[in-house]
């Protein structure tokens, strides 16, 4: 393959994303357009010809349900353009925190909506810090997982931090701030938390040492802030310094943004998987381009290279 017949596109998911990605790669954002019926009903096209073409296509699915339908019709319309390959480039890949069945009567949404790209046509996944690394399993198409962490690490080895601890805000994040723990040379503490139902939080419990230190509390996603600033708060109350935060994807829903404005954290760090609207930015958010490390791996993947290096 070569560059003259690779593309990239876009649904209405990021576009700002999808065209710092096509800069990346020194090409224009291919045209599309993106229109509804009377009823809602989303209707695409794509306005130029992609018959051979490697196309890749970027959208993350939030809010879930219309940027979904949009990112199926998109590959959907590739497929019968005659594209040679499609990839479904999901910087945010949503209904993922339901991937496996925890409790009587309920679906496993991620597995859903893996079968539904897949039977779309799309050939190739490539995503970034899925809510559970399990969830490629779940896709019988190749998929690819990039971590934000060369991103964060790279901003935070920039910050004179006093005495570092990594923190996870819960136990299912203790492996991805162990990595970040690692690579920052620096001390891996975990909050334990119990719930007593979706988004409520009974108790939570700090284990490990944070007096006198700089914390950098990591996960990968930011919604309603809830947990994330409760542990701030335990965390503050047990006598740290400092409090930043990591998280991939800025949802930031309902409150989420007063919350975080009025919690004990100093400064947290997203990056731009979802786009973060100009009423939703704050003097405490700071954005990481997501761009180049996207634009790497759709460069090797259309090359034909490992993208190993890139994890």
């Amino acid at each position: 393959m070569n560059g003259n017949d690779m593309k990239i596109f876009s649904g209405l998911g990021n576009l700002e994303l999808a065209e710092q990605i096509a800069d990346y790669l020194g090409m224009p954002l291919g045209k599309t357009k993106i229109t509804r019926f009377n009823d809602g009903e989303i209707s695409v096209k794509y306005d130029e010809n992609i018959r051979g073409t490697d196309v890749f296509i970027v959208q993350p699915t939030c809010p879930p349900g219309d940027r979904l339908i949009e990112l199926l019709l998109l590959i959907d319309a590739s497929r019968r353009a005659s594209a040679k390959r499609i990839t479904a480039v999901i910087p945010y890949f949503g209904y993922a925190r339901q991937d496996r069945k925890d409790q009587p009567r309920v679906a496993i949404s991620s597995k859903l909506m893996a079968n539904l790209i897949t039977v779309a046509g799309a050939d190739r996944m490539l995503t970034m810090d899925l809510h559970s690394a399990s969830i490629q399993g779940f896709f019988d198409i190749p998929s690819d997982h990039l971590y934000s962490s060369t991103l964060f690490v790279d901003r935070l080895q920039r910050i004179d931090l006093t005495d570092p601890v990594v923190v996870a805000p819960d136990i299912g994040s203790s492996k991805r701030a162990g990595a970040y723990a690692t690579r920052l040379n620096a001390d891996l503490a975990v909050v334990d938390k119990k719930r007593s139902g979706p988004g409520k939080i009974a108790d939570m419990t700090l284990i490990g040492n944070v007096s006198g230190r700089d914390v950098i509390m990591i996960d990968d996603m930011v919604d309603t802030a809830g947990t994330l600033c409760r542990a701030a708060e335990i965390i503050a109350d047990a006598g740290a310094n400092k409090i930043f935060a990591a998280c991939t994807h800025p949802i930031l829903s309902k409150d989420a943004v007063q919350r975080i404005q009025d919690s004990k954290i100093s400064r947290i760090f997203v990056t731009d998987t979802i786009q973060v609207p100009q009423e939703k930015r704050f003097k405490k958010l700071e954005i990481i381009s997501s761009a180049p490390l996207f634009g790497e791996a759709i460069r090797r993947i259309h090359n034909e290279e490992s993208i190993s290096s890139l994890f």
